[in-house]
């Protein structure tokens, strides 16, 4: 995958945040993906951002997918959920994830409410060892995708999967329309 030099996750769990070591440990036999089919690279982690990542490692921006962290308001509750998009697109976070989140306000949450709350930090959220209540949301292009990059958790590595994978992680919900094309 581009100039990427992956390695399997399990051999480097040094190059992922905690929660996703965790969650990679206990990788369960429910999720029917091989854990042999989920590698990490290293990577600049000033590079970490989407833009410059495809850039500079050489990674279409069909094959990079985001994790943005949505929060929903409804009176005084706060519901977050993890929403997988293409780089090529962006989440409609006022129509499909605010329906789906049954909230009467959406948007992104805060940035020290999504790294406080997943442990990992800020550009590198990855649907892979979030809070187990959280619904990941992950737009129909994504799974479509042979092989896709996403964060690790952290800003100095890339986790490397089938886009398959990320449909049938727990909690995972596969949409149509979770996000439009960017432009």
């Amino acid at each position: 995958m581009g100039k990427l030099q992956t390695e399997p996750v399990l051999s480097r769990l040094d190059l992922v945040a905690a929660p996703v070591a965790a969650a990679v440990e206990q990788w369960s036999a429910a999720v029917p993906v091989d854990i042999d089919d989920i590698a990490v690279a290293a990577i600049d982690p000033e590079l970490a951002d989407t833009a410059a990542f495809c850039a500079a490692y050489e990674v279409g921006l069909g094959e990079s997918a985001n994790c943005v962290v949505i929060a929903g308001k409804r009176g005084d509750t706060v519901r977050y959920a993890a929403c997988m998009v293409l780089a090529t697109t962006r989440a409609d976070v006022n129509g499909t994830i605010r329906r789906l989140l049954d909230a009467r306000k959406a948007s992104f949450a805060p940035m020290a409410d999504a790294v406080a709350s997943t442990g990992m930090e800020y550009g590198g959220i990855t649907p892979i060892g979030l809070p187990p209540h959280w619904p990941i949301l992950v737009d129909a292009r994504v799974v479509a995708v042979p092989h896709v990059v996403i964060g690790s958790g952290i800003r100095a590595s890339k986790i490397v999967l089938p886009g398959p994978a990320l449909g049938v992680l727990p909690n995972a919900q596969v949409v149509e329309g979770l996000a439009v094309p960017a432009g």
